[in-house]
């Protein structure tokens, strides 16, 4: 059976956010509460899967946000090359998740049925919930489905064998979490699903939200589905970073989820 070695990596920050931005209600604490952003990268069973695309310099200009370092080259500094890459899993279209469409030019990309119906439908009328989109991301991906690049999913569907996407929305219509084998046993990554720790541990949904109740059901389903609490790995949580190691000889902001998490 196939195990996966899981990266994380970091390639934007922001170091202006506070806590009372990450719950639904604000928080009594309004200490600052960074947010860090990531794209991971599964690799085993002679596969190599990237969740997420991340945005690129010009993007984070235009939402105010430090990039780190260009996906690609974190990519690169990783051993992956982009166009290397068959498959990409995108949890979900907002902006940070779905951006760098011109990377990834051999791989077929794996979004719910459910999210491209949300973000070109008429919810989109709305400006609240289309803040977290940005049109060229979506219409890129219009382009990629005429081009016979894209993959539906409905619910719970198994990309390789030992790497599965579960629907769950709550941030956003379509939102999926990826589990994926390794050999420390069963890993959520939650992408958006739980930004934070604190968000899944503590039962506080992140403001940005679709469907609260989603959201909550979310925290629980990604518990039934990781081997413990502990396997479950928030989508912008600069605790990752702290949590698991870094692989020898390469970048401190580039991390290795599944092995076994520092102390």
């Amino acid at each position: 059976m196939s195990e996966y070695e899981v990266l994380a990596i970091r390639y934007a920050h922001n170091a202006e956010r506070r806590a009372a931005e990450n719950f639904l209600g604000g928080d009594p604490h309004d200490a600052p509460m960074p947010m860090d952003y990531f794209v991971w990268v599964l690799k085993g069973g002679g596969r190599t899967i990237v969740v997420d695309t991340g945005f690129d310099a010009k993007m984070a200009q235009r939402r105010q946000r430090k990039l780190t370092r260009p996906v690609g080259e974190g990519l690169k500094a990783a051993g992956i090359d982009p166009e290397s890459v068959k498959d990409v899993i995108l949890t979900h279209m907002h902006y940070d998740h779905a951006g760098n469409y011109d990377l990834f030019a051999n791989a077929s990309y794996h979004v719910q049925d459910r999210e491209m119906q949300y973000c070109t439908g008429r919810c989109m009328c709305h400006s609240a919930l289309r803040l977290p989109f940005e049109a060229e991301d979506v219409t890129a991906m219009v382009q990629k489905l005429f081009e016979g690049r894209v993959k539906f999913h409905d619910g719970a569907s198994e990309i390789a064998e030992g790497v599965t996407v579960h629907l769950v929305g709550g941030h956003s219509r379509g939102l999926q979490f990826v589990r994926v084998r390794t050999r420390r046993g069963w890993v959520v990554l939650a992408s958006d699903a739980s930004h934070y720790y604190a968000n899944f541990e503590q039962h506080r949904p992140f403001p940005i939200v679709f469907d609260v109740g989603e959201m909550l059901e979310g925290y629980a389903a990604m518990q039934r589905l990781a081997s413990s609490p502990a396997h479950i790995v928030p989508g912008h949580d600069p605790l990752v970073l702290k949590r698991y190691p870094a692989q020898p000889g390469r970048p401190p902001d580039i991390v290795r989820l599944d092995a076994d998490a520092l102390s």
